[in-house]
């Protein structure tokens, strides 16, 4: 008898449907897999066969095929344990085989029967309705997670025998429901606020300019200026997320392993920080089973790179593409996943070795020839797309002890609000979301200069030596800043300002 059970595979972030097909044919006992499995996969036959025989049921002294089709597609993971255990069953007639069409299984088995969370529910959930199928069995530990999908039963279960007894009538499990508004509610609080930062007026404003239109920002200074601090709160001044854009961020985490248990959606954007010793694979992604790297991770929020300079060359040149396309594609001989990674990258870094060079409390130590060398580690390509360089001086000890009360996030946030909101206008039915994403045809379209703007940029390109990339980039950052004073034309102030955050184009290339 063969029974057909439907699960699912993976791929980058997306969900693929997989039929588990079982077959239990006279001959000598023996368990085979075939349809590209992987090696978790072509382990669980002894998974199975100790959960079904430790569940109270017999398994089958036969010759027992499973087929995971399409057999093109590789399949990975231990999320087909339980669909294969089901099919064992049913073809042994101990489930009823007319109920498993309206179903979606996945989940890993124990030896003792009980079913243990698995990676990629979320996706699977979201396949299952893109499919219109009614439900889908899911480990209870991951119900929460698949909840998050809506229009279908998300039944969760902890034991193969839960399976068995719920398709065959005898239990009733009711389906998880989750309040979305409430979660958002819970969970939109932020360790972090711009009013602890004293002083640095001009970075908070290249930061607020950044948020306005997810420009990509560096920051140069000496050790101890603030530039983490600063770029840890820059998620507080960004918009919320939407639901889409959580769930998007969620499956990511999802398919990664790295949704907290008690996280059931990621309702404020990610903030990513790696080490500058992390590896190329590590940063955009890769590995013989590919998997999402940070800059995937940061999708939708902040990426932030400390000491710049300190990351291997070849990881910050990979960076070059992601940071174009807003997404990462990562191709194996027998697979090409792609990753979305619309992220900002916040970039810091000292001016030099020491960190004290054009200080004017600390001398620095560094030689000319040092300076250059370690300058020199960005290159002008990766300056070229990072829209907003801004220098971030010591702060004076009146700043550090002053009274005045500096602004808030919230209040930093509404004035973004406003600003994106104009965009969304603006690009209403087009792809692009925010200025800083805004083709080259856009610019062309909503970055009009009048005659006094266009003599600013042209000396600025003659003076500065400016690619044709970091004239487009100045032209979006202007039109940022005309939206956050809510402003239809971009005026030649507008075009100044853009200007003078572009610095370090003088000063290390």
């Amino acid at each position: 008898m063969i029974v057909k059970i439907m699960s699912s595979a993976v791929i980058g972030i997306d969900s693929h449907t997989v039929h588990v097909e079982v077959d239990i044919s006279s001959g000598l006992p023996q368990f085979s897999t075939v349809g590209l499995p992987d090696s978790a996969i072509r382990e669980s036959r002894d998974r199975i066969r100790a959960a079904i025989k430790n569940s109270g049921y017999a398994f089958p002294r036969h010759h027992v095929t499973v087929n995971l089709a399409p057999a093109d597609i590789k399949k990975e993971g231990t999320g087909f344990d339980l669909p294969i255990a089901v099919g064992i069953l049913a073809a042994q007639e101990l489930i009823k085989p007319d109920v498993f069409e309206n179903y979606l299984i996945v989940g890993e088995l124990s030896l003792d029967g009980s079913v243990k969370a698995v990676q990629g529910v979320l996706s699977a959930a979201s396949r299952a309705k893109e499919a219109g199928i009614k439900g889908i069995i899911v480990p209870a530990e991951n119900a929460a997670e698949a909840a998050m999908v809506e229009a279908i039963d998300v039944i969760p279960v902890a034991t193969l025998s839960d399976v068995v007894e719920f398709f065959n009538g005898r239990m009733n499990i009711s389906p998880v429901k989750a309040d979305i508004d409430a979660l958002f509610r819970m969970s939109l609080r932020h360790p972090f606020d711009f009013s602890e930062i004293r002083g640095q007026k001009q970075a908070k404003r290249a930061l607020e300019v950044a948020a306005g239109g997810g420009h990509n920002i560096i920051m140069v200074g000496p050790p101890g200026a603030g530039k983490t601090m600063l770029a840890q709160r820059l998620i507080t001044i960004l918009p919320e997320l939407s639901f889409a854009e959580a769930i998007e961020t969620t499956k990511i985490f999802s398919v990664a392993g790295l949704l907290d248990k008690k996280e059931v959606i990621l309702v404020t954007r990610p903030f990513r920080s790696p080490h500058h010793t992390i590896s190329d694979a590590g940063l955009v992604g890769g590995g013989h089973t590919p998997r999402p790297g940070e800059i995937s991770l940061a999708h939708h929020g902040v990426l932030f790179l400390d000491e710049l300079p300190e990351f291997k060359k070849n990881a910050l040149e990979a960076l070059r593409q992601p940071l174009e396309d807003g997404k990462v594609t990562i191709t194996r001989s027998s697979i090409t996943t792609v990753y979305p990674s619309k992220f900002m990258l916040v970039a810091a870094m000292n001016p030099c070795p020491c960190g004290y060079y054009g200080d004017s409390h600390r001398t620095c130590r560094c030689t000319p020839p040092q300076i250059r060398s370690y300058q020199a580690k960005i290159s002008g390509p990766l300056l070229d797309r990072i829209d907003i360089h801004i220098e971030v001086p010591s702060v004076r000890y009146r700043e550090l002890t002053g009274k005045d009360e500096a602004e808030s996030s919230q209040s930093i946030r509404t004035r973004i609000g406003w600003a994106r909101e104009r965009q969304r206008k603006r690009f209403q039915n087009q792809e692009t979301l925010f200025n800083a994403r805004m083709t080259d045809k856009q610019v062309r379209t909503v970055c009009i200069l009048d005659r006094d703007s266009q003599s600013l940029v042209e000396m600025a390109i003659e003076r500065l030596g400016l690619s044709a990339r970091a004239y487009t980039r100045i032209l979006k950052v202007a039109r940022t800043i005309a939206d956050l004073e809510d402003t239809e034309n971009i005026l030649p102030s507008h075009v100044a300002e853009a200007i003078q955050y572009r610095n370090l184009d003088r000063c290390l290339i």
